[in-house]
């Protein structure tokens, strides 16, 4: 960062800013307090370039990437921080808007914070739809849940078949009657909420469908999807949540945003490993993927199958090894995704 450089540290909510000026030269931040609306918090960041240079920064939360997108229309340099990733003393018990504006223009003028990648606006899109997707999914399963139990609660079991939530299953439900008014009120009003879930679960899926052939992500799940157990819309998750593949160099440091690298904690002469970290932030499979990452996605899943094959023969427990055998599937789709 060059000496004539303005730092301004944002600490936003939804309804204040504090913001931290951190001039050049000088080591004390001033702070300023803003209401959070966009064109203020802007007005207040171009009264102070007209002094100089000013690079903004912010930690990412639920206020998003509007301001930041603001700032960049306006061709002013604005980046966003992982908030895991920013350095605090072990003995600091202190945490206010104003200690955490001004620890952000400190520390992002020592070069000490993580700035995180930003998504298009097609991709965020994306994003939301599929993680409204993983809320309805939940939803469902709460409410499948809640009915299954009432009928154990009364007594009610199905033992046609082995599985549950099938069309035999289903009519079983339907034809459950009982000599009382509450519970047959209470039996039709669980039914509806589990029908109501997947409706809107299947409604979200038609809609994520769309979403394939869009930009920038159309060729990223096409070479996704060249990959057994990727299928359409887990491609489009990948897509998504990923982001531009190219902003890590390697792959193993995609390996460590997926959090599929071991923790460890060695000093000295001892070593010790942990679990895996879970830092970071889940058709028509081969059809208009360029050959490399065809025969590269061939030459993984027989490489993979080896290799699950060889920890199980060594007597490894089972999630030890598909967490192996994802890691290694993260570096092969990092090698589809940047050639």
């Amino acid at each position: 960062m060059t000496k004539s450089t303005t730092i301004i540290g944002f600490d936003l909510h939804a309804a204040t800013t504090v913001a931290a000026v951190l001039l050049p030269g000088q080591r004390t931040p001033a702070l300023h307090a803003l209401s959070s609306d966009i064109p203020t918090v802007v007005r207040f960041v171009e009264r102070v370039r007209r002094q100089g240079r000013v690079v903004c920064c912010y930690e990412a939360g639920p206020c998003g990437f509007e301001l930041q997108r603001a700032l960049a229309n306006r061709e002013m340099q604005c980046d966003v921080i992982a908030p895991a990733l920013i350095p605090r003393r072990p003995g600091d018990r202190i945490k206010t808007d104003r200690r955490d504006a001004s620890q952000l223009a400190i520390l992002y003028r020592a070069g000490a914070l993580t700035i995180i990648g930003i998504p298009t606006e097609q991709e965020e899109a994306a994003r939301d739809l599929l993680r409204c997707r993983e809320d309805i999914r939940a939803d469902l399963l709460r409410a499948r849940h809640r009915l299954s139990k009432f009928l154990l609660r009364h007594g009610r079991r199905f033992t046609e078949t082995k599985n549950a939530w099938t069309k035999r299953h289903r009519a079983w439900l339907q034809a459950q009657h009982w000599p009382l008014a509450a519970l047959e009120q209470t039996h039709r009003a669980y039914i509806r909420a589990v029908d109501e879930a997947v409706a809107r679960l299947q409604s979200v899926d038609t809609e994520l469908r769309d979403l394939l052939t869009i930009e920038p992500l159309r060729a990223r799940v096409e070479r996704l999807r060249c990959f057994r157990g990727i299928d359409d819309l887990t491609a489009l998750t990948i897509a998504a949540e990923l982001g531009d593949p190219r902003r890590f160099p390697t792959a193993p440091r995609l390996m460590a945003f997926t959090g599929l690298v071991p923790s460890e904690h060695s000093s000295g002469a001892k070593q010790a490993r942990g679990t895996i970290t879970k830092t970071g932030n889940a058709h028509l499979r081969q059809r208009g993927a360029p050959a490399p990452v065809i025969q590269q996605a061939w030459h993984a899943q027989h490489r993979l199958n080896r290799r699950y094959r060889c920890l199980a023969a060594r007597g490894k427990p089972r999630p030890h090894i598909v967490t192996a055998v994802a890691r290694e599937l993260t570096g092969f789709v990092w090698a589809a995704l940047t050639q």
